[in-house]
């Protein structure tokens, strides 16, 4: 399916408040990551998220930008505003985020959602209060030439091998953007279209391979495998192992067993 055709059923299902055709847009053991919240979800997990949320608001998701995409990627910007709401207010209580989607066999491996929203919280929506009422700043719409994508890879690289920021645990999108100085949509281009991975796999990347040093059986030591988790920037061992082995193919416990041999 073609990156547009994918998000523009994505948004319908999200304007119809269908919590299931929403889901059905990952695989089956695909998951669904709401970023400022911390929050990692199942295909049934987000049904029953969804269901609540769409029981406290009532929001029209609109496509702000193009659509993103790589071989296995897609990312877009969206924007959410109040149905209830006059004009005037619905423009100031709108908020803003940006999707990044990866895909396997025309499915979603995995969605991760980041948001911010503008104006007053709603005070019974756990994602309002989780956004606040920061000011988001409109992510660039216009698009990277092949040689200011190469600056921004190289930027990139370097912070990530000097710094080594991919160790903090909850390390987002626009924090990284941030620290870069340069825009979210930039950023996100960078790493979907010109690594042909989503933000999570790239910063999993080093993390795992950081990880790979730590797991050496001929280290006195001896870290757990938890212990090295935690070390590396996961926060708990189930999302390490599944890092660990879409990386190297094998399970951190068999990596240091074959290290052994």
């Amino acid at each position: 399916m073609h990156a547009t055709e994918f998000v523009a059923r994505y948004i319908e299902a999200w304007n119809r408040q269908d919590s299931q055709a929403i889901a059905n847009h990952l695989s089956e053991s695909g998951t669904y990551l709401d970023v400022p919240i911390h929050q990692q979800l199942s295909r049934e997990q987000l049904i029953k998220h969804l269901d609540e949320q769409f029981r406290r608001e009532d929001y029209s998701y609109e496509l702000s930008g193009e659509v993103c995409s790589g071989e296995n990627t897609i990312s877009f910007q969206y924007i959410a505003i109040p149905r209830s709401s006059s004009k005037q207010t619905a423009q100031n209580d709108a908020w803003f985020g940006a999707e990044f989607i990866t895909l396997q066999a025309g499915s979603a491996l995995e969605i991760a959602d980041y948001y911010e929203q503008r104006g007053t919280a709603m005070p019974e929506s756990p994602i309002a209060d989780a956004a606040g009422s920061h000011r988001v700043k409109r992510y660039a719409k216009s698009g990277l030439s092949a040689s200011q994508m190469n600056g921004v890879k190289q930027q990139l690289e370097a912070l990530m091998q000097a710094d080594k920021i991919y160790l903090q645990p909850d390390l987002t999108l626009p924090e990284l953007a941030e620290k870069m100085n340069c825009s979210i949509n930039h950023l996100s281009q960078v790493i979907n279209a010109g690594f042909g991975v989503s933000f999570f796999d790239y910063l999993n990347k080093y993390r795992i391979r950081e990880a790979m040093h730590l797991l050496d059986p001929q280290d006195p030591r001896q870290p757990t495998v938890l212990s090295v988790a935690l070390q590396v920037g996961f926060n708990s061992t189930s999302t390490f192992y599944v890092a660990f082995k879409k990386v190297t193919g094998k399970t951190p416990a068999q990596y240091r067993r074959q290290l052994s041999r």
